[in-house]
C-alpha cells in the first residue's frame, strides 16, 4: 500500500467511527424530551441580553411577549449599551402589543473580566431574583419563539428532572452562503457535542445553545451562574459545564419552532460569526489548533482528494476508499440538510464547507495573536476562555 492509500484508509476508518461511535451525532431526531404538564405551573422570568438589536427586535420580542404560559411569567430585556435605540424600541413594542410584563433596564459597561453578554445576563438575573422565579429562560434578542415555547420547555424540564433544557434554534437559511455554511455549523457542533450524550445520566459531555436556555433558578445559584463563567466567550457550553459540575442535569436538542431571525447574507457575516469564537473553543492552544487543522484535513479533505488523485494516477484502491469515505460523509450530512429543508445535492459539497471552517479557525487564531481576540459589536475579548476560582 502506498502512503496516500494508507492516509485514505485512516480517513475511511475515522468515518466508520463517526458513523457508529460518536453518539449518532448525525441524526436529527433529538427533540424536546417527553413532557408532562404540572399541576401548578412554576413561575418563570425571561432574561434577554440585547446590544444594538433594533433591526431584529420587531421579529423576536413580540414572540416572547405573546407566550401562552399558564403560570406567572415576565420578561427582562437588558440593554447592553446599545446605540441604536434598542431599549426604547422594546418599550414601544410592549406598549403597543401588550402581553407578558416587560422590564427594560441597563447595567452599564461591564467591569474587567466580564464579557458584555454575561454582565447583562447577570444584571437581568439580579432583577429577576426579586420575583423569586423557579426557572429562568435565557434567550437571545434575535430568537423568535412559538407561542407555546415556554410551556413546552418548562413541561419538559419538570418531567425529565433537568436543570437545563436548551434548544438549538433553527438558524436562517435564505442566501446561498447561509445554505452552504449554516447547516454545517449545526452538524459540526453536534459532532463535537453529541446531543444524546449530553442528556445521558453520568455523561461528562456538556453543551447548551445560548439562544434558548431554560435554567432552574436554584441551580443558577448552586453553579454560580453567570459569575463562574464570566470570561467565557462560548458562554453556552461553559454554562452547561458549570451546571454539570454542580451535579445538575442538562438536555440539548434541535428546535422545531424556535428560530433565529438574524440574517447572515454574505460569507463575511458568517465568517465573523464563526471566527470570533473558534480559537476560544480550542482554549487558545496552538497544539489544539494544529490538531484541529490536521483532523479537519484528514476527515473532510482527504476523501475527495483521494478520489481525484486515485482517478488521475490509475490507483483504483485509493479512489475507491476515498469514494466510500466521501459517501459516508455525505450520507451523515443528509439528515441535517433535510432538517433545514435544503436539497440533497449540497451533501457532497461538505468538504468545501469544511475547508471554509478550517480557514475560519486559522483566521480566529491569527486575530487572537494580533491582539484582536474575539470581537463582537464593538467589544474585543482577547483573554482565554478560562475563569479562575474566586474566594
Amino acid at each position: 500500500m502506498n502512503a496516500y492509500l494508507w492516509i485514505t484508509v485512516v480517513s475511511l476508518a475515522a468515518w466508520g467511527w463517526l458513523l457508529l461511535g460518536q453518539g449518532f451525532f448525525w441524526r436529527t431526531d433529538v427533540r424536546l424530551p417527553p413532557r408532562r404538564e404540572p399541576d401548578a405551573w412554576p413561575s418563570v422570568c425571561v432574561v434577554v441580553p440585547a446590544r444594538d438589536e433594533a433591526a431584529v427586535l420587531p421579529d423576536s420580542l413580540p414572540s416572547l411577549l405573546a407566550q401562552d404560559y399558564p403560570g406567572r411569567a415576565e420578561v427582562f430585556l437588558v440593554d447592553d449599551g446599545s446605540t441604536d435605540g434598542t431599549g426604547e424600541l422594546a418599550r414601544e413594542l410592549s406598549r403597543r402589543l401588550g402581553g407578558l410584563p416587560l422590564t427594560v433596564d441597563s447595567p452599564g459597561e461591564p467591569p474587567a473580566g466580564w464579557t458584555g453578554k454575561l454582565w447583562a445576563v447577570r444584571y437581568g438575573i439580579g432583577l429577576a431574583r426579586a420575583r423569586d422565579p423557579e426557572y429562568l429562560l435565557l434567550t437571545d434578542a434575535d430568537i423568535a419563539h412559538a407561542p407555546d415555547s415556554l410551556r413546552e420547555l418548562v413541561a419538559a424540564a419538570g418531567a425529565g428532572g433537568f436543570d437545563v433544557v436548551s434548544q438549538m434554534a433553527r438558524l436562517r437559511v435564505a442566501s446561498l452562503w447561509e445554505r452552504l455554511v449554516v447547516p454545517a455549523f449545526v452538524y459540526f457542533f453536534a459532532q463535537l457535542y453529541p446531543f444524546r450524550w449530553i442528556g445521558r445520566r453520568g455523561s461528562r459531555t456538556a453543551a447548551a445553545a445560548g439562544g434558548c436556555v431554560l435554567l432552574r433558578a436554584g441551580m443558577a445559584e448552586e453553579a454560580r451562574i453567570p459569575d463562574a463563567i464570566r470570561h467565557a466567550v462560548i458562554d453556552d457550553v461553559a454554562l452547561a459545564r458549570a451546571v454539570k459540575g454542580a451535579g445538575g442535569r442538562v438536555w440539548l436538542g434541535l428546535a422545531d419552532r424556535v428560530d433565529s431571525v438574524r440574517p447572515y447574507p454574505k460569507l463575511g457575516d458568517l465568517w465573523r460569526m464563526v471566527s470570533r469564537s473558534a480559537y476560544a473553543q480550542l482554549r487558545h492552544n496552538p497544539l489544539l489548533l494544529l490538531g484541529t487543522v490536521a483532523g479537519l484535513a484528514l476527515v473532510y479533505l482527504v476523501p475527495p482528494a483521494a478520489v481525484a488523485v486515485g482517478a488521475a494516477g490509475g490507483d483504483a484502491a485509493t479512489a475507491l476508499a476515498g469514494a466510500v469515505a466521501w459517501a459516508v460523509m455525505a450520507g451523515t450530512y443528509l439528515p441535517m440538510l433535510r432538517y433545514y429543508g435544503q436539497p440533497p445535492w449540497l451533501a457532497p459539497l461538505l468538504p468545501f464547507t469544511a475547508f471554509l471552517y478550517l480557514l475560519m479557525t486559522v483566521d480566529s487564531a491569527v486575530q487572537h495573536y494580533r491582539g484582536r481576540g474575539a470581537a463582537w459589536k464593538g467589544r474585543t475579548y482577547s483573554r482565554p476562555d478560562a475563569v479562575p476560582d474566586e474566594s
